[in-house]
């Protein structure tokens, strides 16, 4: 085919550049076939493969697939001894679907390579260079530890620990009044049965809620609706959880733990909480908003979440941490196995696989859990019509912790929410971040800015005059006068006039004259960088100098 028909066959085929596909120049492959750790060919078949596997097209413009080709008369090697040199040097890559497609253009005598690459085998991470990657959107970065702990639990996760049989369990070790409440609660899951369930015996009822399997008691059961002094059953592992309250330096103020039945053990957890009401004046409503910090559908997934999703094989407990008048902190062990948080809430996707599917089916069927991945999503949702911050999820070290605020951190950012109704989720969560300074990525940086929603520097972002202008609030505007300050002739006149004025001045007087009037969104080392940059430009346009006694003058 002619250059112009292989770029169209490749951007119909290979359209976008993300985890599974990436496209490199690599003119000449002599060094970038098995060259530098984390640029070469090897490195991209490590990083792909320990995602989802794709392919790798080589001979190509980033960004345009302009067809550039790839230089073999140095390199040796063809398709197929290309092949058994990434398999000789990318440690665990399965030789099944590892193959190169080669393409020459008629016209121009162009190479460009197509390299499919598998994904990983079951908990078999691949390496090159003695170490493994991984693809995040169109980067290259080092395998991370939670990613890392997916590849190793898969496989695994399909020996559920909690569908296993307990051969010396009966119903009697069973708690009836938690039996009834999962009655309940299956009729609210399936409206219109209420005769046909109140018909049912309980090892009917049970089955049918896939609590037991043929009338046999199941891990699973055990943990929801079992006896508390049948909790040996577990062991060694265990199924607690530790309601905490500390106050507002942390110091523990009281503890309590909570055993099995879980099904009895959520409502009695809520009840623990001291969920004091909250008030505060919405945008528009001269009367103070009063409502409880949390609500019950807030109370009840993260922990109903940390349930499902413990990974008991640690043998530790699950952790609700009460921040007095202030946060809730919820904490399970075990890798969050989605992707990301922000895809599940974003994409509203779906979790693929759980790490104990049948405990999880036996709680959807209670309405203990939402296995459709709107769960999650909802607890944006609630936060938002609060006017509340986001819920912060950490991911890292091997857990799960939701830490959610009970109370308007920010009231400012709060009534941009009401004034600016139409905001998406995803704007929302990063609107969010820059409420509470997080570090945010280029990427979404760059979408903000095309938004107009944030000015400012990278590491000093501030909500942008299109955001506040609409909420008609002075504090706002004048936080944003403040926010974007004045440019850096407007304080180097200031310097200058100050000079003049008094004569000299040392370094502690500049800093006094300028540090209240510079932006609020820099830190106080920040401002103190901006003031030296501001004095080193005088100084070498030759404006300001130092005397004898370390004091600023002007040059005469």
């Amino acid at each position: 085919m002619t250059e112009k028909e292989l770029r169209e066959f490749l951007i119909a085929h290979y359209p976008v550049e993300d985890e599974k596909c990436d496209w490199k120049e690599m003119k000449n492959l002599k060094n970038s076939f098995n060259g530098h750790e984390g640029e070469d060919v090897m490195s991209y078949v490590s990083g792909i493969a320990n995602m989802e596997g794709g392919v790798l097209v080589i001979g190509v413009k980033d960004k345009t697939l302009e067809i550039v080709g790839t230089d073999l008369s140095q390199f040796n090697l063809d398709t197929n001894s290309a092949v058994y040199k990434i398999k000789e040097n990318c440690t665990n890559v399965s030789s099944e679907g590892l193959y190169i497609d080669e393409y020459i253009t008629c016209d121009t005598h162009k190479v460009v390579w197509v390299i499919h690459i598998p994904k990983h085998l079951p908990r078999r991470p691949v390496y090159a260079h003695k170490k493994a990657w991984q693809r995040i959107k169109d980067n290259l970065v080092p395998l991370t530890y939670e990613r890392e702990e997916v590849i190793l639990s898969e496989g695994l996760l399909q020996q559920d620990w909690t569908a296993q049989i307990l051969p010396d369990a009966t119903i009697d070790d069973l708690d009836p009044a938690a039996i009834l409440k999962a009655r309940e609660k299956y009729k609210e899951v399936h409206p219109g049965k209420d005769k046909e369930v109140d018909g049912w015996d309980d090892k009917t009822f049970l089955n049918k809620a896939h609590i037991t399997i043929k009338g046999k008691i199941t891990i699973a059961a055990i943990i929801l609706v079992g006896r508390e002094e049948s909790e040996h059953y577990l062991l060694p592992k265990v199924c607690k959880v530790r309601w905490t309250l500390k106050n507002e330096r942390a110091e523990n103020l009281d503890f309590k733990v909570f055993s099995i039945p879980m099904i009895l053990a959520i409502e009695d957890i809520g009840h623990q909480i001291r969920n004091t009401s909250y008030e505060f004046t919405i945008s528009g409503n001269i009367f103070p908003e009063k409502l409880f910090r949390y609500d019950e559908f807030t109370l009840r997934e993260p922990l109903n979440n940390a349930i499902a999703h413990q990974d008991y094989e640690k043998g530790a407990r699950i952790e609700v941490i009460e921040y007095e008048n202030d946060h809730l902190v919820f904490r399970n062990h075990g890798v969050f196995l989605p992707e990301s948080v922000e895809k599940v809430v974003l994409d509203n996707s779906p979790e693929s696989i759980y790490r104990n599917p049948f405990l999880v089916e036996a709680m959807r069927n209670v309405h203990m859990v939402d296995t459709e991945g709107g769960g999650i999503k909802k607890l944006f949702e609630q936060q938002k019509k609060r006017f509340f911050p986001m819920p912060e999820y950490d991911t890292s070290g091997g857990m799960v912790t939701v830490d959610i605020e009970g109370k308007v951190i920010n009231e400012r950012f709060a009534r941009i929410l009401v004034s600016v109704p139409d905001l998406s989720m995803s704007d929302l969560i990063l609107l969010d971040k820059v409420q509470k300074q997080k570090k945010l990525g280029d990427e979404e940086i760059k979408y903000l800015r095309k938004k107009k929603y944030v000015e400012g520097r990278k590491n000093g972002l501030f909500l942008s005059k299109v955001v506040t202008r609409n909420t008609g609030n002075v504090g706002l505007k004048s936080t944003y006068v403040k926010n974007k300050s004045f440019d850096d002739e407007y304080f180097r006149r200031m310097i200058v006039q100050y000079l003049e004025k008094f004569g000299a001045a040392s370094r502690s007087e500049i800093d006094e004259l300028l540090m209240n009037k510079l932006s609020d969104v820099l830190s106080e080392q920040q401002k103190k960088n901006k003031i030296t940059n501001l004095l080193s430009y005088l100084r070498i346009h030759n404006v300001i100098k130092v005397n004898e006694k370390k004091q600023w003058v002007l040059v005469k």
